[in-house]
């Protein structure tokens, strides 16, 4: 489970240039590293074997001792190194994009089973997490297939190199040993700036996707108070401060290639200079001279690569970051989790139930106590804000009490196993989500597997076959995200299909005609009556039509205690 992974990580911070919570959350990346060692070893050793032979190929043709036809073996051993070479190449860039795609698909699979996991609290920033586990996931590409290759390769190519030289001329070695370390050095120094340009810029994204979010969200109350040109307005103001992030990180990345690659020309200058006074002193032969100007300017690539894909992969990494903080985030003890059942969903008792968001925060519900019999419709009434729809909630299994008990049958529901109780309750919010799909498919959300028949049955009996038959194609008729093609009260008949497919001895409604004109209340009342027949019923009601279909009135007042 995800909890238990999060728990396990201990919320460690990214180190160094490779983050071991990849390892934890991303099982992907175990063998992608694997394979990196093993296919930069072989790169490096074949750069070595292709610099001796064409350093030996060039000395004999220019000092006249041999011809191309006596070099035609050697060209051949040449020719192969570079076929493996690029084979190598392929099959590690192939090996990357396949082992990202899949850390990837692992990390959103890890943030999803930690959200819905039992005990995960729900201040989440919605925003941040939709961002980070799409486009911003996305960028682990550029870590994957350019950064993590070039990690290793930073370490073995110069040090082979190094070795390699040293070997046939020990002054060149020296001087490439000493100046391969300024550039880490100068890459640490820019690092040390782009991960605050990258932390600044990805601040700026996570704003103007909640400043997005909620102009989406709010955008017909917008345009009723002629606000919209405002927040666009805003927004654009959002848009230009990301923007003028992103190409300060840009400048960065451009400033910092340029240093990076200046050392590496001046360092190979200084490598070349040597090679040349001491091969017009005669100190030096022809073919090691060349081997070491082929060789030498190899130890500066990874490096200077390594620095130029830091900047492709910062975006994939501050992502992962962000997702890795949810992760991390502690799971309270789940509850419902013991595989206790009841043999019936029988009378439901609320004892001194109390209810408080947050330390020093008013209570929302205080010492209620209320009960509910079998077959009994319960109408719960109040004002707005006394703790209506959080009684439901408590009921429902979601909003864990601060004090004070739910009893089913005698039972607490605390130790109920939540699946189970989740399987005995018909739920009908005041806004039913709706989701992309057919409205058939919504309406079997009531029910996983129900039959053909059942389903039609179910828009029967919420008075939706009307509606349906009015549609191109019936109940297959296609609907956007949140019912988006559908007027309230039609989506909240495809609610109250779910319910009536869902056939739940429990039934929990929460303002159901909320919201609705006369002639779709009365429509909605009709099946409201049909559904509560025969099921014991807890609804928060406002409107005095759908109060009298309720046995028994109860009346919530701000901390005060129901009784029963």
């Amino acid at each position: 489970m995800a909890g238990s992974r999060a728990r396990g990580a201990g919320g460690e911070g990214r180190r160094g240039p490779f983050d071991p919570r990849l390892l934890h959350y991303a099982a992907a990346t175990r063998r992608y590293l694997g394979l990196s060692v093993v296919l930069g070893t072989i790169a490096t050793s074949l750069l070595v074997v292709q610099a001796w032979i064409l350093a030996s190929v060039l000395a004999g043709v220019i000092a006249g001792h041999e011809s191309l036809h006596t070099c035609a073996p050697r060209l051949g051993f040449l020719a192969a190194a570079i076929c493996l070479r690029g084979l190598v190449a392929y099959l590690a860039e192939r090996s990357a994009h396949g082992a990202s795609a899949e850390a990837k698909s692992q990390l959103r699979v890890a943030v999803v089973d930690h959200l819905v996991a039992p005990g995960c609290g729900a201040d989440v920033d919605a925003a941040k997490v939709a961002l980070g586990a799409t486009v911003g996931l996305d960028a682990l590409d550029g870590y994957f297939a350019r950064y993590l290759p070039q990690v290793f390769l930073a370490v073995a190519a110069p040090s082979a190199v190094v070795v390699a030289i040293c070997g046939i001329d020990w002054l060149s070695g020296i001087i490439v040993a000493v100046t391969v370390p300024l550039i880490p050095l100068f890459m640490i120094l820019v690092g040390l700036r782009t991960g605050e340009l990258i932390g600044a810029r990805q601040g700026r994204l996570d704003a103007l996707g909640r400043q997005f979010l909620d102009a989406v969200v709010a955008l017909p109350t917008l345009k009723v108070f002629g606000r919209a040109q405002v927040q666009a307005r805003a927004m654009q103001q959002a848009g230009d401060q990301y923007r003028s992030a992103t190409m300060d990180t840009l400048r960065l990345a451009f400033l910092s290639s340029l240093v990076l690659e200046l050392l590496a020309t001046v360092s190979v200058a200084l490598v070349a200079v040597a090679i040349g006074l001491r091969l017009l002193a005669g100190a030096l032969t022809l073919d090691a001279a060349f081997f070491v100007l082929l060789l030498a300017p190899e130890a500066y690539v990874p490096l200077r690569n390594l620095g130029a894909s830091y900047h492709a992969s910062a975006d994939g990494v501050a992502a992962a970051d962000r997702l890795f903080e949810i992760l991390e985030q502690p799971l309270a003890e789940p509850r419902g989790t013991s595989g206790a059942r009841v043999a019936s969903v029988g009378r439901l008792e609320v004892v001194d139930l109390s209810v408080q968001r947050g330390a020093g925060a008013a209570k929302v519900l205080d010492r209620v106590n209320l009960s509910v019999d079998p077959g009994e419709v319960l109408a719960i009434t109040g004002c707005s804000g006394v703790g209506k729809t959080t009684l439901l909630s408590c009921l429902l299994s979601m909003t864990e009490p601060t004090s004070g008990v739910v009893l089913v049958d005698g039972v607490p529901l605390s130790v109920l196993d939540r699946s189970w109780w989740f399987e005995q309750v018909a739920w009908v919010p005041q806004r039913p989500h709706l989701f992309a799909g057919t409205i058939a498919d919504n309406v079997a959300l009531g029910r996983q597997g129900a039959s053909w028949g059942a389903i039609t049955q179910a828009i029967d009996d919420a008075g939706l076959t009307s509606v349906v038959e009015s549609l191109p194609d019936g109940p297959w008729t296609v609907i956007g995200e949140t019912g988006v093609g559908l007027s309230v009260g039609e989506r909240q008949r495809v609610a109250l299909a779910r319910a009536f497919l869902r056939d739940a001895p429990l039934l929990l409604l929460d303002e159901p005609t909320a919201a609705l004109d006369g002639a779709t209340e009365a429509v909605v009342l009709a099946a409201i009556g049909r559904l509560v027949e025969r099921r014991t019923t807890v609804m928060v009601a406002h409107r005095p039509s759908l109060v009298r279909l309720a046995t028994r009135v109860v009346e919530l007042e701000p901390a005060s205690t129901v009784a029963r």
